[in-house]
């Protein structure tokens, strides 16, 4: 089992900046791969960035490309989204998720474990 609790979340200008971290609990972290995702209302939650266990491979969904980094400390257990140069559209709640294995899947039924998320909302 995999406990995920999310922080960071806040209200933001455009153009601004938010770091998101999430502290997983267990002692074989190392052994998931991390993802982010988000969900705005009425939309699917998709996929914004995904990181390999041991860190070195990474997914940025084209959106937040650029603007997005994932990194992880294995030897903290967390996960942080630094996200820069926010844009309205990112306006959404962001979910932590960890699944067992080094493959960097994108699609939300992949993980296996999920935080409750944090809301991110981004003003113009």
């Amino acid at each position: 089992q995999v406990q995920l609790v999310e922080s960071g979340g806040g209200l933001v200008q455009s153009g601004g900046s938010l770091r998101l971290s999430c502290a997983a609990s267990g002692r074989t972290f190392s052994r998931y791969a991390m993802g982010w995702f988000r969900q705005a209302p009425g939309k699917e939650r998709e996929g914004v960035a995904v990181i390999s266990g041991s860190g070195l491979s990474r997914y940025y969904a084209d959106s937040v490309k650029g603007r997005f980094t994932i990194s992880r400390d294995n030897a903290k257990n967390t996960v942080d989204l630094q996200m820069n140069s926010l844009k309205p559209e990112d306006t959404a709640v962001y979910y932590c998720a960890a699944r067992q294995g080094a493959a960097i899947l994108t699609t939300r039924h992949e993980y296996d474990y999920w935080g409750q998320g944090t809301k991110v909302t981004v003003s113009s």
